[in-house]
């Protein structure tokens, strides 16, 4: 709730929908995953279900928001949701990391399964 007022106070827009958008621009579309063939690892991409998109944003969010220090976790909470409003921070920069490392691996697309 304290992230909420905070956002409202320095947006002055719907902090809902600011949570809203900040949460859809963390989440990865596809992830890299290992797979097992012939004795070799390849690294596979994958795409990700809805639930684990929400479960990824919002580990990397309360990771990155207590990684903070000086500043006490209401306010970093609201700092990073800004960051990902505005598409950027530290979350937007694992998400674009997690697809870069996707497309750089999609000639190994053919083994998942």
């Amino acid at each position: 709730y304290g992230a909420l007022e905070e956002i409202e106070k320095k947006t002055g827009k719907d902090p809902l929908e600011v949570l809203d958008q900040a949460i859809s621009n963390m989440k990865p579309k596809v992830e890299v995953k290992s797979r097992r063939v012939g004795g070799t690892t390849y690294p596979v991409p994958v795409e990700i279900r809805s639930v684990r998109q929400l479960s990824l944003a919002l580990r990397w969010m309360s990771a990155s928001a207590s990684g903070r220090r000086g500043m006490q976790m209401p306010k970093a909470v609201a700092a990073e949701l800004l960051d990902a409003y505005n598409q950027q921070g530290n979350v937007i920069k694992k998400r674009d990391d997690t697809h870069r490392m996707a497309q750089a691996n999609k000639a190994f697309a053919h083994y998942a399964w």
